[in-house]
């Protein structure tokens, strides 16, 4: 105990002298823990946004939706007994001007008087009405902006010339909708009659919110609906997930991001490491006095572990405390962003895995430098510049496997998808060793090279592989910077030319929905009149979910995997003779054009594979309350960048016919007759829906710039920890730098000399690292962009060589400012120091 005294009082007073090299390690953590706590603090606020708005999202405690029909009496009828009820009806309409001059696809939505049970509708300043009754409409902003109408006036849907009595300024459950292709216009049940767009075979969604009493559990409730009514073809959903699409994307971008900081937190702890050893190295001399005046080798360990703990928990509560305001700062700054305003608070379990990976990341980075400290004799640490470091002894290797197993067992027990959580541990981890193992190469490299006959090309070699050189850490620094530079352009460049890449060579102008079923030819003809050289495509469309397949009901499994994206909501279904364009058959065959035997179905193969599907499996949808049965006859292989329709779903012929649908068309024309079809159409065929294909493209284009600035956010912070360890490598080589430039100016070379020395040092460092980096960028660019993303691969190659020769400017430059010291030294000062 006493000797433990004296090491505290020793290590605070050497404190009050200054931070000195472990600034380095108090920078690194605190990076480190403020990127992990931080998006872990703002995903469990937006999670817990939307669990404490489930109710306010969803419309209800509970919600029954089904498509293409409305709810029949004895359905109804349970809805009612099990608590208030609310029918919304939802779907695609064209919203046009009275003159006809202008027409835009708009979401309509019908509700009825008890709309909403939770929650408030809001118009704006100024409207008519608080809601909408009879023939009147309330539009989004947007739709106002487009059509340029006003409260008061009129415009058409459908059948129906509805007055404007105010714009929506917030509509609760609108998150629960999920994407749409415009903004939305409001009416009531009414309404959506007198519009006369509901009828057979078109595309709808009726929704039936309850409101359940206080004492009363949805989950008996929904189980009983479902039992009463198993064909009914109905999805459920619960006030505990309002917005599921929103929280799966939330989460999935949150363990994104949360592996970023994961790996600014790796590169931190090589940075720990240097700045360790930089700080130790710098007091071999008071390490030296001090044993020879009778300090144990216990008593050191305990001094500089007291001065390291006493930094790092200030690094890592600094970082937790900035963690902990993320919340609060992105909402300031592009709260408007957000899909819900998050719940500010302070949110303890992402702090605490962020304080714990601190922990684990300082003893683990620490150790080692302390265990060379606490074992070497004094004479040996007054050798320290020159002679290399010992290799730590087998106890203090083994702790160091446990620490870096509680590493890795704290990332995935506590990521949302454990198994993506391992491979990404294991592939950081991956390459720190072969970073690790190049650097070793390198020095050895270097030291078998014949020797140079340029004097500055020679002292450059030597210096990688001299005693005490830094290779290794710098290696492994540039290599994860660069690296990281690397990735994060791949991943920029393919996000922002994303859809300039997919778009086919002549994409279609328009993509129209709900063609009646009757309407075909005439369709055809009303477009034939308007460009006669367009080129038209249609398609029968019908929609339902899966309830079973391979024998097993969707309904009775406890939770559907993440990656099973075909069980959830309705599917788009269609019947073709013919092989549809863009498709290729990849198991199993195709049936004849003129099969007319026992129901069969293809399948998207990624989504057989998802669901363990095979050739000969039997598979059901519900189209309209009756569910279809069909045998799986062949995979396919889906092209989705043909801008075409592309179905998960393909039947036989003879299995959909008669049930009730609509078409689906494309239209590829001239830009200059767009606006002339846009208004026969809208005449001609009240039903119709028009989608422009660029409107949907600039939806598209937003949301992968928004998902572009959240990797650059979290990247910035990595690359930063980057940085910092390039320059914490350098420090570390400070008094051998010094050394070296002492004696060089003894001998007669100059400031310049030197100069150049390092910088081609640093180049060939940089040239080698930066091919590494490249190769590996790519490769952890492409598994984000194609496997995490699920996007199409296709990087600028130019821009991210650009970027990587910027970061490897960037090396050279700190490698230059780093040695500035070194050539302002003076001689005889130094070497007195020395």
């Amino acid at each position: 105990m006493a000797t433990r005294g004296v090491a505290l009082r020793l290590a605070l007073r050497e404190l009050r002298g200054g931070l000195s090299g472990l600034r380095l390690l108090a920078l690194c953590l605190f990076l480190g823990v403020a990127a992990i706590a931080g998006v872990g603090s703002l995903s469990a606020s937006i999670l817990g946004a939307l669990e404490e708005q489930g109710r306010v999202l969803l419309g209800g405690d509970l919600q029954f939706q089904v498509v293409q029909r409305f709810a029949t009496p004895a359905e109804r009828a349970a809805f009612d007994a099990a608590g208030r009820t609310s029918e919304t009806v939802r779907m695609r309409a064209m919203a046009s001007r009275l003159d006809g001059a202008e027409s835009v696809l708009a979401e309509l939505k019908g509700v009825d008087a008890a709309y909403p049970l939770y929650g408030k509708l809001a118009l704006a300043p100024g409207a008519l009405a608080a809601r909408p009754r009879g023939t009147d409409v309330a539009i989004g902003p947007a739709l106002a902006e487009r059509l340029r109408v006003r409260v008061g006036d009129r415009i058409r849907i459908g059948e129906a010339s509805l007055r404007v009595i105010g714009l929506i300024a917030n509509e609760p459950d609108r998150l629960s909708e999920g994407f749409t292709l415009g903004p939305v216009a409001l009416v009531d049940i009414s309404g959506i009659a007198a519009t006369g767009l509901v009828q057979p075979g078109s595309l709808f969604n009726a929704r039936y919110r309850v409101q359940l009493p206080p004492a009363r559990d949805f989950g008996p409730v929904a189980d009983a609906v479902l039992a009463r009514f198993p064909n009914g073809g109905w999805q459920v959903q619960n006030r505990t997930n309002g917005a599921p699409t929103t929280r799966r994307y939330v989460e999935r971008l949150g363990q994104f991001l949360g592996l970023v900081g994961l790996t600014a937190l790796a590169v931190a702890g090589i940075g720990v490491g240097n700045g360790v050893a930089s700080y130790l190295d710098a007091r071999r001399a008071g390490i030296a006095t001090l044993k020879v005046l009778g300090a144990s080798s216990g008593m050191i360990a305990t001094l500089y572990l007291i001065q390291i703990g006493i930094v790092a928990i200030a690094g890592i509560v600094a970082g937790g405390a900035l963690g902990a305001a993320v919340p609060a700062i992105v909402t300031a700054v592009a709260g408007d962003a957000l899909p819900v305003p998050p719940r500010l608070d302070v949110y303890p379990a992402p702090l605490l895995v962020g304080a714990a990976y601190g922990v684990l990341v300082a003893a683990l980075f620490a150790v080692a430098p302390l265990a060379r400290a606490r074992a070497v004799a004094a004479a040996s640490l007054f050798r320290g510049g020159v002679e290399a470091a010992a290799r730590p002894p087998a106890a203090v290797l083994a702790g160091m496997a446990v620490l870096l197993g509680a590493i890795v067992a704290l990332a995935i027990l506590t990521a949302p998808y454990p198994g993506f959580a391992a491979m990404f541990v294991g592939a950081v981890a991956a390459l720190l060793a072969l970073l690790a193992a190049v650097g070793r190469g390198v020095r050895r490299l270097a030291a078998r090279m014949p020797h140079a006959r340029r004097p500055l090309l020679r002292l450059a070699i030597a210096n990688l592989h001299r005693p005490g050189a830094q290779t290794d850490r710098l290696v492994v620094a540039l290599g994860l910077g660069l690296t990281l530079f690397a990735t994060l352009a791949v991943i920029q460049t393919n996000l922002s030319g994303q859809i300039a890449r997919t778009l086919p060579a002549r994409a279609p102008s328009f993509f129209v929905l709900d063609i009646p079923n009757g309407e075909i030819d005439r369709f055809r003809t009303v477009v034939a009149g308007v460009s006669p050289g367009a080129d038209v495509r249609t398609v029968p469309s019908l929609r339902g979910p899966i309830v079973s397949y391979a024998g097993r009901r969707v309904a009775d499994l406890k939770r559907i995997p993440d990656e099973a994206w075909i069980l959830r909501g309705d599917r788009g279904l269609t019947y073709a003779a013919a092989l549809p364009e863009g498709s290729q058959v990849t198991a199993g065959r195709w049936w004849p054009a003129d099969y007319a035997g026992p129901p069969l179905v293809s399948i998207d193969e990624r989504a057989a594979e998802v669901l363990g599907l095979r050739i000969g499996d039997p598979l059901t949808v519900s189209v309209l309350g009756v569910e279809v049965t069909a045998t799986i006859a062949s995979f396919r292989k889906i092209d989705w960048d043909t801008m075409g329709f592309n179905f998960v779903l393909v039947y036989s012929p003879g299995v959909l016919e008669g049930a009730p649908h609509s078409y689906m068309a494309t239209v590829a024309m001239p830009v200059a007759r767009e606006t002339a079809l846009n208004r026969a159409l809208a005449a001609a065929f009240p039903s119709v829906s028009l989608i422009r294909v660029k409107e949907v493209l600039g939806q598209v284009s937003d949301l992968l710039g928004q998902l572009g600035v959240a990797v650059r956010a979290a990247s910035s912070v990595a690359m930063a920890a980057g940085i910092a360890v390039l320059i914490g490598a350098i420090a570390a080589s400070r008094q051998a730098r010094l050394r070296d430039a002492v004696l060089l100016k003894l001998l007669g070379g100059t400031r310049r000399q030197i100069l150049w020395a390092q910088a081609i040092e640093y180049a060939l460092l940089a040239a080698i690292v930066s091919l590494l980096a490249l190769g590996f960028g790519a490769a952890a660019g492409w598994y984000v962009i194609v496997e995490l993303f699920g996007l199409g691969w296709g990087p600028d190659w130019p821009t991210v060589i650009a970027t990587l020769l910027g970061g490897a400017a960037l090396t050279l430059a700190v490698g230059l400012l780093g040695a500035l010291p070194a050539l302002r030294a003076r001689p005889a000062r130094a070497l007195r120091e020395l």
